[in-house]
């Protein structure tokens, strides 16, 4: 049996996981890159997969950012 989500419980599981793993970045940044990458994927035909890319896109930008 499989559990659909929606999509707000997706966007919030990912802000959840990346803000676990990086403290020190501000929710509000994380949220506006979860945000935008979720938004990239909307319409794909990945919607089994759209937690795992949208969280690994907001990772890649998020350790950008924290590089920068």
């Amino acid at each position: 049996m499989t559990t659909e989500l929606n999509d707000q419980e997706v966007k919030s599981q990912v802000v959840s996981n990346l803000h676990a793993k990086n403290p020190g970045v501000s929710i509000d940044i994380i949220e506006h890159l979860v945000d935008e990458e979720f938004a990239a994927l909307q319409g794909r035909p990945v919607r089994d997969y759209l937690s795992v890319l949208t969280e690994r896109a907001a990772k890649k930008r998020l350790k950008k950012l924290i590089s920068a």
